[in-house]
């Protein structure tokens, strides 16, 4: 009798080892600290390839340069470097400051009445003793001194004087900083993109 019960133990020991291993084989693996719910998310989980980083493996693209803009900056270039000299204004950033404003057309008319290749109004043009607007080295001599006058006013402040230059002094003055206008936001944006390309092409 004695016998026949060990002989039934040793039988549901045998038993029991054996649908533990079939359990632990048929069961997904958990690493420690993770749930199953976890690891079966995770299994699914696809990673991407990988994609270029475009700020650092392309090239920083220049800006637009039509035929008429680049034959005018030729042009014009002689009297923009004698400006640039006299009022000891960056060339580049004169140049940059014609592109914006007038595409190099000598006679640009905005809708708001400024004239000339520098934009200039009819009563800034006469406060600085400008006889014809629409002359290309009255009006580029008048637009560099009245910028160097703002940057002046503005203690050196490049960005100031240009959005002075934009949306004039009041404004600026107002605000004690750039103002809050899209326009005149646009306007720095590309004067700076134009200045950085005609300074890197020299």
């Amino acid at each position: 009798m004695k016998s026949s019960l060990n002989t039934l133990t040793l039988w549901l020991l045998g038993a029991l080892i054996i649908l533990c291993g079939y359990f632990t084989l048929t069961s997904p693996l958990v690493k420690p600290g993770k749930s199953v719910q976890e690891t079966s998310i995770s299994s699914q989980t696809f990673v991407p390839e990988t994609v270029p980083n475009t700020e650092t493996s392309e090239k920083k693209k220049s800006p637009p340069i039509s035929d008429h803009s680049a034959k005018g900056e030729r042009t014009f270039f002689p009297i923009i470097q004698k400006a640039s000299l006299r009022y000891n204004i960056d060339s580049a950033l004169v140049k940059a400051i014609i592109k914006v404003e007038s595409e190099y057309n000598p006679n640009a008319l905005s809708n708001k009445g400024a004239k000339g290749l520098m934009q200039l109004m009819p009563v800034t043009a006469r406060y600085l003793g400008v006889d014809d607007i629409f002359n290309p080295e009255q009006n580029i001599h008048a637009g560099v001194r009245h910028f160097k006058f703002l940057l002046k006013q503005f203690d050196g402040d490049v960005k100031l004087a240009l959005a002075a230059y934009n949306a004039g002094t009041r404004h600026v003055k107002r605000y004690n900083a750039i103002p809050p206008f899209k326009e005149t936001k646009r306007y720095l944006k590309k004067v700076f993109r134009y200045y950085d390309f005609y300074k890197e092409r020299g």
